[in-house]
């Protein structure tokens, strides 16, 4: 018998290289900040000698030594944009970076949750923009900086793309998905929201009576200036900046999740990763409840994208937290208060504004009476659960039960009693291991 003779190896088509790209034109004068900052703030440290030492030279000289400072810092940004590339492989986003230490971040496209278009001022009279990526893992974002405008969006929509699945040929093709606008918030109705939040009037009270009473006990400028600044900078954050920030709020809904497009100066294009979303927070003013607003918050894991909604009616929030929380009716969530019997000896007055529902889809805990916040967690998201009672709590037939989530936060029902906590975890644990089970994997256009 003769063998038949093995059938060729059918050769392997080898990969394609992945092409490097460069950052848009500009951005050289962004590096160059770098430098110039540090020079900055030695000229600031050594004013007297670089006085004494220029006053020794001619104009002539001054003007060349500016000049050659200019073109340190030209070549400097130059050359750092110039050793800056990014590819996109079938697997992985790789950026490349450094001038003297060379680093190189390999982005793996399944891991990738969020991916950000932000256009400072600047940037959008120059029409360039910024991409920042949200990794599962990563503490802080990659970027990069800075884009064409249209190829930062085409660059966002193929790695949301391939995130997804589909083939590089595919996912150029797609282009960016299509949304549906869900809810725009009216800048009238944004500075009303500012006039009535108490917390506003709080800083600019600190920040007007603060520095003034600094200065009568002590007469010091320096103390004073030392305690006005922190001062105007929590002002401002609080007032000129969240509305500078918030301004021309819209959520939007796409394959690729919530999308969230603000900003006045600034403007961000966010988004909402989908399955993410570990804890949604419902904050309730105190002058905002006759008017029935509300604002939304998110705790998401690993991304600091953390307002859905700045003020809303109540039902149109509702009508948003719907899209993160598929399935879950807030208004039907019944709460039951903290018993007054022992809670209002542990924590007097202050008792009333705790109370907690539980529902088949998620773990409700409501505190706080001036400003009322309510907690929502999805049971699939509960990583562990938690009882602890402290020795008053004990004497009075309470504890408090804590639901930790994977976006490092913690949800507490408070002062509930003991029998009813100890149920509560024990239920709790099991609801959220089915409903891990259960839950739909967490994938981007699906």
């Amino acid at each position: 018998m003769t063998a038949e003779p093995a059938a060729a190896a059918e050769p392997a088509v080898p990969a394609v290289p992945a092409v490097e790209r460069r950052l848009h034109l500009l951005t050289p004068l962004r590096r160059a900040w770098v430098p110039i900052g540090a020079t900055v703030g030695v000229a600031a440290q050594q004013a007297d000698q670089i006085q004494r030492w220029a006053s020794g030279l001619s104009a002539t000289l001054r003007g060349l030594a500016l000049l050659g400072l200019v073109v340190v810092f030209g070549v400097y940004g130059f050359l750092s944009w110039w050793f800056t590339h990014y590819s996109v492989t079938d697997t992985e986003l790789r950026i490349r970076s450094g001038l003297l230490f060379r680093r190189t971040a390999h982005i793996r496209l399944d891991r990738i949750q969020a991916i950000d278009v932000t256009r400072p001022l600047l940037a959008r009279v120059a029409g360039v923009a910024k991409l920042r990526l949200d990794v599962i893992g990563a503490e802080d974002k990659d970027e990069l900086a800075f884009l064409e405008e249209r190829e930062a969006v085409a660059l966002r929509a193929e790695l949301l793309a391939r995130a997804a699945g589909f083939a590089p040929a595919e996912a150029v093709a797609l282009g960016e998905a299509p949304q549906q606008e869900l809810l725009k918030v009216r800048p009238a109705d944004l500075v009303v929201s500012l006039l009535l939040t108490l917390s506003v009037w709080a800083a600019l009270a600190a920040g007007l009576i603060a520095p003034v009473a600094v200065w009568w006990f002590s007469g010091n400028p320096w103390a004073t200036i030392a305690t006005v600044l922190p001062m105007l900078g929590g002002v401002w954050s609080g007032t000129a900046g969240r509305f500078l920030t918030e301004f021309d709020w819209r959520v939007a809904e796409s394959p690729d999740g919530l999308r969230l497009d603000h900003g006045l100066l600034d403007r961000a294009h966010e988004t909402v990763p989908p399955g993410r979303v570990q804890t949604v927070r419902i904050v309730e003013p105190l002058l905002w409840r006759r008017r029935d607003w509300v604002r939304v918050e998110l705790a998401v894991a690993g991304s600091k994208n953390g307002v859905l909604v700045p003020v809303a009616s109540r039902a149109a929030a509702q009508a948003v937290v719907a899209r993160v929380l598929p399935g879950v009716d807030l208004a039907a969530l019944d709460f039951g208060r903290s018993p007054k019997t022992g809670s209002r000896w542990v924590v007097p007055v202050w008792w009333r504004g705790y109370a907690l529902a539980v529902s088949a889809d998620v773990f409700a805990a409501r505190k706080g009476l001036l400003c009322r916040r309510t907690e929502i967690v999805p049971h699939a998201k509960v990583q562990s659960v938690r009882l602890t009672q402290g020795p008053w709590e004990r004497v009075q037939g309470l504890a408090d039960v804590h639901v930790d989530t994977g976006a490092n936060g913690t949800v507490t029902a408070r002062l509930r009693p003991a029998a009813e906590a100890a149920g509560l975890l024990d239920a709790q644990a099991a609801r959220s291991r089915t409903s891990r089970a259960d839950a739909r994997p967490d994938r981007w256009m699906t």
